[in-house]
């Protein structure tokens, strides 16, 4: 059974035919993610099949990701702790003929919004997507005003949703973690309601006035420090990796009306000392916990930089699966293509994290053995006997996508494994074809490379 059949086990789109379809779609998508829809297809026949299940009324893009959803909460269970990571991002078909687009941050752009709720372990390996909300905005009307529900809603809801999933997760503790758009009060009293069920821990965006008169950060820069923490910052558009020393000062305003969170700590990033020209590293960070020590607030600081996970998915949405580029005549047939590049992008990034925190994990349990094999094959390797390494079998595939692998280079990132599974999915489907033809013996004669290789 192959990974899509394993997380597309649940299933139920109504018939048996159209799970079959899905199960089929996804595999061909996640083969060539970088390709479009008739690209990623084995012919016309499947190519006018997928346009046909992306253009069903029958279900929706809900019920296409429901039973990952079902496997990333099994997932999140074997994890002490998981942090979920919601973001919103913009997708932008510009130019394209497609139903339903509303306007973007620019109004004359056409595109919609994508908000996923990503989870997460401290130690980056992300279970799955948790839930994701898809919309596009209204125009304005002649006054000026743009109806529908208020997007900040999707907090609220995201937490309400975490909270939910907390009650079923008794042995993991689940942490809502949020940039600084989510610096919304109502939420968080929201969450106060419900008796915190899941932590939250958001970045501030307002500088609030205290029930003492007092401004916020002006309170927590008069606070006594808790001590010093140094991390490294991770190379970003225009930015190259650096360390970031830095103090940390909590500050807990316990008192106010009603509304506003009773408790609420604030680790404090100020401005460390950094290089001319570069932007000083300042982070104010709001969560429901009690901090106290030194390792209670650098273990906050660390949380919120996984959220750089949700970054990366965005990353291989756009530019691995280049959702973008995506030609369907309305926006439900969109949604139905996101919720399974959303499957698609969340493997990639696991593949990456889980090579570089289990490398010795067995490859068999990621990867079909024509898969492992054909990473071999392609990097003019002998074929082992036995199932190898993950972190093995990772390293020659991100080789196909150019990945050097050289003493300095680190671990292969997302970018070049996406890159590096097309073309290993290709000799892996001429190895697959090959044993089929010759009646499934266990040995066997296949052409690769411009040479006879026997694979065994």
């Amino acid at each position: 059974m192959g990974w899509a059949a394993e997380e597309f086990d649940t299933i139920n789109l109504g018939d048996a035919r159209r799970d079959r379809r899905a199960i089929q779609l996804i595999e061909r998508l996640a083969d060539q993610p970088t390709a479009s829809i008739p690209g990623a297809g084995n012919g016309w026949a499947e190519t006018q099949a997928a346009y046909r299940f992306l253009g069903s009324d029958a279900y929706d893009w809900q019920d296409i990701l429901a039973p990952h959803r079902q496997c990333t909460q099994a997932r999140m269970a074997t994890h002490p702790v998981v942090l979920c990571l919601p973001d919103t991002t913009e997708l932008d078909f510009n130019g394209q003929a497609i139903t339903g687009l509303g306007p973007l941050s620019y109004e004359a752009q056409r595109g919609m919004s994508l908000h996923p709720t990503y989870a997460v372990t401290p130690e980056r390996e992300p279970p799955g997507v948790l839930d994701a909300w898809m919309w596009a905005r209204e125009f304005k009307d002649a006054d000026g005003q743009r109806g529908g529900a208020p997007e900040s809603l999707r907090w609220k809801e995201g937490y309400e949703r975490v909270a939910e999933l907390a009650a079923t997760l008794p042995d993991t503790r689940l942490v809502y973690v949020g940039d600084r758009e989510a610096d919304i009060v109502e939420w968080m009293a929201g969450a106060r309601d419900l008796g915190t069920p899941a932590d939250w821990l958001v970045r501030a965006q307002h500088n609030r006035v205290l029930p003492e008169g007092q401004r916020l950060w002006e309170t927590v820069l008069a606070s006594a420090p808790l001590g010093e923490v140094r991390f490294t910052l991770p190379a970003g558009r225009r930015r190259r990796a650096r360390g970031a020393p830095g103090t940390l000062r909590p500050a807990r305003p316990d008192r106010g009306p009603p509304g506003r969170p009773r408790r609420c700590h604030l680790p404090h990033r100020p401005r460390a000392r950094c290089p001319d020209g570069v932007k000083p590293v300042e982070w104010r960070l709001l969560t429901n916990r009690l901090v106290e020590t030194l390792d209670a607030a650098a273990e906050l600081i660390d949380w919120y930089r996984a959220r750089w996970e949700i970054e990366m998915l965005f990353l291989v949405l756009k530019e691995g699966c280049r959702v973008e580029a995506l030609q369907l005549s309305t926006v439900e047939r969109l949604e139905r293509a996101l919720a399974l590049f959303l499957i698609v992008s969340w493997r990639i990034a696991r593949l990456m994290r889980l090579g570089r925190t289990l490398p010795d994990f067995d490859a068999s349990l990621l990867f079909a053995r024509e898969e492992w094999e054909a990473a071999y094959l392609l990097a003019k390797q002998p074929v082992p006997t036995q199932p190898p390494r993950l972190n093995a079998v990772l390293r020659l595939i991100a080789r196909q996508g150019g990945f050097l692998g050289r003493k300095g280079d680190g671990e292969p990132g997302v970018k070049t494994i996406w890159l590096g599974l097309q073309r290993v999915r290709d000799v892996a489907m001429g190895i697959q074809y090959a044993r089929e033809a010759d009646g499934g013996h266990s040995t066997r004669s296949s052409v690769c490379l411009g040479r006879t290789l026997r694979v065994v």
